[in-house]
């Protein structure tokens, strides 16, 4: 059965809703989450120029990898996510609280400011590590 435990020398992540890292035991299934963003199923980029939407529409794709695999967000262990404004992305924060808040969930995490990401008008892109 896989344990987790958080790994926090500090605990001032904590109120910013992450871990420092997490120490995964028992795990039998690893997956791999290249980057989501706010595109269709088609792959066309949605929501453009509106952050909060864009961060929404990146989640829900995720959560739609991570269901596929048999996995929720709960599994989630590490976060990496990309930014073309850091600040804009930081106060849409929230719906990743609420996300991962609902199933207990504090993954660690990097947040990039990038100049641009890899599809013309996209604005945030989340990928990340799962284990079960």
């Amino acid at each position: 059965m896989m344990q987790r435990r958080a790994v926090n020398p500090w605990d001032w992540s904590l109120k910013l809703g992450y871990n420092q890292a997490e120490l995964i035991t028992g795990a039998t299934r690893q997956l791999t989450c290249s980057g989501q963003t706010a595109v269709d199923a088609r792959g066309h980029p949605q929501h453009p120029g509106d952050m909060r939407a864009q961060i929404g529409l990146a989640l829900d794709n995720l959560a739609a990898i991570l269901e596929s695999a048999g996995m929720d967000l709960s599994h989630v262990t590490r976060l990496g996510i990309y930014a073309t404004d850091v600040d804009e992305a930081l106060k849409n924060f929230d719906l990743l609280g609420r996300r991962f808040g609902a199933v207990q969930n504090t993954p660690a995490m990097t947040l990039v400011g990038v100049t641009a990401l890899a599809i013309p008008g996209l604005m945030f892109e989340i990928e990340a590590t799962a284990h079960a």
